[in-house]
């Protein structure tokens, strides 16, 4: 059946006609937008929707923050979605989901094609499997087997306190501290936390900041120039910046593993992990990610998949919108 998908971020929303069906799904059309052009959902749905041909019957839309009762606040836009005024504006059954709750639905479905393995492991048939990537934030989520199907469901884990492990992680912990308050694995894992890093860095050692970085950061996306100039080792200070930023990334990775005992497997997602997967596979992440005492040997048996399909987070959300996720 033909359903609506959409992923409703603080930077852009994307929505897509998804054929889903038990064994097959395949994305008809699909449009990605500033979230700032509309001051809401609806506007959005409106847009995409204006063509001759029906709406689908059912729709899923993934948003990047919790979702309770069928409703979500996004504070960085500004909006309140809830499921039951779309349905009324829009005439489809609609639900709304943690967009990683969306992409777990996906996760089951994946096949080799759409992830890059990074750590074998010894996977254990019907065991959790953890979601977690950085992006605007650090989302995370989970999925547990119960009999025949999956269910994936949500958690705010990119909130706890950041654990630093080294003197140079005190000393960003310290930092950040100061800045912000409450210093969770967010402000060091996720893009503006590769920011945070960076200047960080850039503090103790000015005359290492580079003027054409600078630029770089100004005229764009700041933390996507300073991965950009890490991975092609042009400027020292953003290796380093990425290279902190890998290690807690992959010591926050390992705590959620061994939480949920996650022997069914680690899958990283989001926009910036397909983009840095050279300093993903160096052997720095999952160093962090073993790194822990007496349960080394566990984590070494946990899988670690990096997803490179881009549109994961839709086909996750269509799976929940055909009504039949996590077979």
């Amino acid at each position: 059946m033909r359903v609506l998908a959409g992923d409703v971020g603080g930077t852009h929303v994307r929505l897509a006609i998804v054929e889903v069906d038990a064994d097959h799904w395949r994305i008809i059309r699909m449009q990605r937008s500033p979230s700032a052009r509309h001051d809401g959902l609806v506007p959005f749905l409106r847009d995409f929707l204006d063509a001759p041909a029906p709406p689908p019957a059912r729709a899923c839309i993934g948003i990047a923050g919790p979702v309770m009762d069928g409703a979500s606040t996004l504070s960085n836009l500004g909006w309140h979605i809830e499921a039951r005024a779309v349905e009324r504006a829009m005439g489809m059954a609609t639900t709304l989901l943690n967009d990683f709750v969306a992409l777990g639905h996906a996760i089951p479905r994946l096949t080799a094609d759409d992830v890059v393995e990074i750590q074998r492991g010894r996977p254990v048939a019907g065991a959790p499997i953890a979601v977690i990537g950085p992006g605007t934030g650090l989302g995370q989520g989970f999925l547990l087997r119960d009999r025949d199907r999956w269910g994936s469901y949500a958690s705010e884990g990119g909130h706890a306190d950041f654990a630093p492990q080294t003197p140079l992680e005190r000393d960003l912990a310290d930092a950040l501290e100061e800045r912000f308050g409450h210093v969770s694995f967010e402000r060091v894992v996720s893009g503006p936390g590769l920011v945070n890093v960076y200047e960080f860095l850039a503090a103790r050692e000015p005359t290492a900041v580079r003027p054409d970085t600078r630029r770089a950061m100004a005229d764009g996306d700041p933390a996507a120039a300073i991965s950009a100039r890490a991975l092609d080792g042009a400027d020292e200070l953003c290796v380093r910046a990425l290279d902190l930023f890998v290690s807690v990334f992959g010591a926050q990775a390992g705590n959620f593993a061994l939480t949920i005992q996650a022997r069914g497997g680690v899958h990283i997602t989001g926009g910036i992990a397909p983009q840095i997967l050279p300093k993903l596979t160096d052997g720095r992440f999952l160093t962090a990610f073993r790194d822990k005492g007496r349960f080394a040997g566990f984590m070494a048996d946990v899988p670690v998949r990096v997803v490179t399909n881009p549109d994961a987070g839709l086909l996750g959300a269509a799976v929940a919108a055909w009504g039949h996720p996590g077979r």
